[in-house]
């Protein structure tokens, strides 16, 4: 009994805050808000930030996801970039072609791997968390699932990242690349693991694209087919 009064006041103080907060934002009317109550409120930001999340997996975690993005195409690490401009004038273009082809592909398979952990980090939002979203700007969704997820994300997608570079040979291509690189002396022997670089720039990517999602969502709730969203955030625009 006990902690389905706890749900309720949560639900309850959630749904308040968000309304409150779009109300402050964006002068919203009493009028435009009369028939949203507070678990609708609450349901649809859940519901934004799902749908987001979904998306953002859905055009990652296909063949050019990340390639063919220029927003979350990843290249060669560090020193590596600047010596990857270099070692075409040498002849070495196809070769780096290649590298970061293998990169940004193991990144399209391990993205899929996490849906289920960004779904269950909206579900279990806390007030604070909606607070958050709402006051924290344009990075605010970004920052939520980066800490909610990033440590258990990072662990899931390692093993995925191990695997795809493996698949195509992709740490001997970055070893003999970097090694090439080293003997130019423009790249340290020290330089980050290949996988755990790709992993990183895989979640960052992720994070990106779901926040990007979840402008649109609010921007054209009605466009979603989703009657929450067209009820809540409808009202609000």
């Amino acid at each position: 009994m006990q902690r389905r009064q706890f749900n309720q006041a949560t639900i309850s103080t959630l749904g308040a805050l968000i309304l409150a907060t779009y109300h402050q934002a964006h002068a919203v009317s009493a009028a435009d808000l009369a028939g949203i109550s507070n678990t609708d409120a609450s349901n649809g930001l859940k519901a934004a930030l799902e749908k987001g999340a979904l998306a953002a997996v859905a055009l990652l975690g296909k063949a050019d996801g990340f390639l063919g993005n220029p927003k979350v195409r990843i290249p060669l690490p560090g020193y590596l970039d600047d010596a990857s401009k270099l070692l075409k004038n040498l002849g070495q273009g196809k070769r780096i072609d290649e590298l970061v082809t293998a990169i940004n592909r193991a990144a399209e398979a391990a993205v899929p791997m996490g849906k289920d952990l960004l779904v269950g980090a909206v579900r279990s939002m806390s007030v604070n968390d909606a607070k958050g979203i709402l006051t924290g700007g344009d990075t605010s969704v970004t920052a939520f699932f980066a800490d909610k997820t990033r440590t258990p994300l990072t662990t899931r997608f390692l093993p995925v990242v191990m695997q795809a570079t493996e698949k195509v040979n992709l740490a001997r291509k970055y070893n003999d690349f970097a090694g090439r690189a080293a003997g130019l002396g423009l790249v340290k022997k020290e330089d980050a693991n290949i996988q755990q670089y790709v992993t990183g720039k895989s979640l960052d990517g992720l994070y990106l694209i779901i926040g990007e999602e979840e402008k649109k969502i609010r921007q054209d709730p009605v466009g979603t087919g989703s009657a929450i969203l067209q009820k809540v955030f409808g009202a609000m625009k």
